[in-house]
């Protein structure tokens, strides 16, 4: 039996127009055995036929040359599939593309109807109220003034990480202390800055 060493097809651009002339079991055969001349030669001889019938049914070019390329893959990793008996490679390798554009096109489907029921789940995000930007406002501003009675060293690090989105080790970096540190002084900031935002917000309503 014939063994190919490598399901990876080789660039067909790069071997395109070599190699000789052949029956179809042995062009299959050829590549079984990893003979990148043999795809080319199928490749130029029936290419164009695989595009048509692609584009027949996904209706889109940029769509059926990905089946064509599909089409080749598995040519050059299952060569054996084709059976000379049940036809000619030309009408094996259309058969083939048939089969995956109507694969793309329930992938294509199936994507479209989750894309479909999300937007129906997920309901849309309404404009902020006037009500709802003056509290946004006002919750932003106890938020900085909590900041800003920090120690110097716990605001440091709540703003390197919350206003500036560093990590932790980023955060210790920029403060030239160790990441345990930085870790430490952020829950302290944090557990501070609970205590000061309810005492602020609560005074504040």
């Amino acid at each position: 039996m014939w063994a190919n060493p490598c399901c990876e097809a080789p660039e067909l651009s790069t071997v395109r127009g070599v190699g000789s002339p052949g029956t179809d079991a042995l062009l299959a055969a050829r590549i079984a055995a990893g003979d990148e001349r043999a795809l080319a030669e199928v490749f130029d001889g029936h290419a164009s036929a695989v595009f048509a019938t692609a584009v027949r049914v996904v209706g889109n070019g940029s769509a059926a040359q990905d089946v064509v390329q599909e089409v080749f893959v598995e040519l050059w990793c299952e060569p054996l599939k084709y059976d000379e008996t049940r036809g000619t490679l030309r009408t094996f390798l259309t058969v083939c593309a048939r089969h995956r554009a109507h694969d793309l096109l329930r992938r294509d489907l199936r994507r479209l109807a989750r894309e479909e029921r999300h937007e129906r789940l997920v309901p849309p995000q309404r404009e902020p109220s006037p009500s709802d930007q003056i509290t946004e406002a006002e919750t932003a501003c106890a938020v900085r003034d909590a900041v800003q009675q920090l120690p110097p060293n716990q605001r440091e690090v709540v703003e390197l990480a919350y206003f500036r989105g560093l990590s932790y080790r980023d955060v210790a970096r920029a403060a030239g202390i160790p990441e345990g540190t930085a870790k430490s002084r952020v829950r302290l900031a944090l557990a501070r800055l609970e205590t000061l935002l309810d005492r602020q917000l609560l005074e504040s309503s």
